[in-house]
């Protein structure tokens, strides 16, 4: 979240920030209700500290005094009660507000409603021109006994998938391949938990319990099932205070990921574009504020180094105001071509949050000086599994329906270089 102090000194800034964003927040109210807080909270103060003062006279008077030091200490109690009552009720409506406030916005963001207005920064590798008419991965995964839709909706429901074959093969190996590239890149490797409380969530700016966000919740308790391994991994450090040598933590987690994808997407809800459960290799970075940007070019770095050894061609764009998401501060997609959709399509993300999950999980460290100020956080996706498996099969296929193994991944599978049909 933002800073309470900074919105109140900067209104207008903040306010230009959340119509830019598309999101609808009532700074105004927001700014009352935190002088209300304020107001409040000395009003409680003050009553207690008259009932300590009021307790140390008790204590020395005599009888007759002490029944009108008890009689003033009770009406004392009730004042104190009806306050904490109205603090109560007035910080919850201050809080809501406060959540839906956006993080800040890099000025080299580009202004926008959605991803039609992200700005592309720059292409990298061939399109593949074919002497055939290509297949869309569903087909060749049908064809090539890889992926069973049918199983996986009859078992759970729609948008859920059995892989098979060769193509759990191929999963194993893309994990196994960005793990091993990041280990060599020093990060650190974590198996998260596929569920966090509700807070964690909160913090990490997903709100598990809001009727329209994309979150599986667990009935009857405060768990969800998570949507990415940032939630967890952020959650890992809540509430530490981190040593400044250890800074920039960087990690590279494992977890399945769970989305409603609630909407209609038409062609990109088609075969594993869009789906409830997924692998993922999330990189995440928790370092000092003068770092972030810096880092963040360095996650965007290793993604293009990832899809460039796979050989996928791809572009990268620059997510517009509209398009990023709450607690992003700037982000960037990585887009990969993929003929199902004559188009590019999203594989990965990375996002700078600077202290916005910070200050919500409350994650510091102290300076040099031995004062404590939140870190900044960033996120980057190394491999989504299901988009990655779009990519390598609808641009990799041959004419006789058989799939190239992008060379990278040959070591982790045995050595197959193709999937050839049965």
């Amino acid at each position: 979240m933002l800073d309470i102090k900074y919105i109140s000194e900067h209104s207008e800034e903040v306010k230009n920030n959340t119509n830019l964003r598309g999101i609808k927040v009532d700074i105004d109210k927001l700014l009352v209700l935190d002088d209300n807080r304020k107001k409040l909270q000395q009003q409680i103060d003050e009553l207690k500290a008259k009932q300590h003062k009021n307790n140390e006279q008790i204590a020395q008077a005599a009888n007759d005094a002490k029944k009108q030091y008890i009689s003033e200490m009770k009406k004392i109690a009730n004042q104190v009660t009806a306050l904490e009552n109205e603090y109560k009720s007035n910080y919850a409506l201050y809080i809501e507000l406060l959540e839906q406030v956006p993080n800040l916005t890099h000025p080299k963001t580009p202004t926008g409603r959605s991803d039609k207005d992200n700005e592309e920064v720059e292409k990298i590798g061939e399109i593949r021109k074919f002497s055939f008419i290509p297949k869309d991965h569903v087909a060749l995964a049908k064809s090539l006994d890889l992926i069973d839709f049918e199983s996986g909706a009859k078992v759970v429901g729609q948008k859920f998938y059995y892989l098979k074959n060769e193509a759990v093969l191929l999963e194993l190996a893309l994990i196994n391949f960005a793990i091993n590239k990041l280990v060599a890149k020093k990060f650190i490797p974590i198996i998260t938990p596929d569920l966090a409380r509700k807070e964690i969530l909160k913090g990490s700016g997903f709100n598990p319990r809001d009727d329209s966000d994309q979150i599986y919740n667990i009935q009857n308790t405060s768990l969800s099932l998570i949507a990415t391994a940032e939630i967890t991994i952020g959650g890992y450090h809540a509430n530490e205070t981190i040593n400044l040598e250890k800074l920039p933590l960087k990690y590279v987690g494992l977890s399945h990921c769970f989305r409603k994808e609630a909407g209609t997407y038409g062609q990109e809800s088609k075969g594993l574009y869009r789906v409830h459960q997924f692998t993922k290799i999330e990189m995440y970075i928790i370092c000092k504020p003068e770092d972030s940007e810096k880092l963040h070019q360095e996650l965007l770095s290793v993604e293009k180094e990832i899809f460039t050894d796979l050989e996928i061609p791809f572009r990268v764009v620059d997510v517009c105001t509209g398009d990023l998401g709450g607690p992003a501060y700037r982000k960037y997609d990585l887009e990969a071509w993929m003929p199902m959709k004559n188009g590019y399509g999203e594989v990965t993300s990375t996002s700078n949050c600077t202290d916005f999950q910070a200050r919500r999980l409350n994650i510091r460290y102290k300076d040099n000086k031995n004062k404590k100020k939140f870190v900044h956080t960033l996120n980057g996706t190394a491999i989504a599994v299901s988009r990655a498996l779009i990519a390598i099969l609808e641009n990799n296929q041959q004419s006789d329906g058989s799939i190239v193994i992008p060379e990278v991944l040959r070591p982790y599978m045995g050595n197959i270089s193709v999937i050839k049909p049965r």
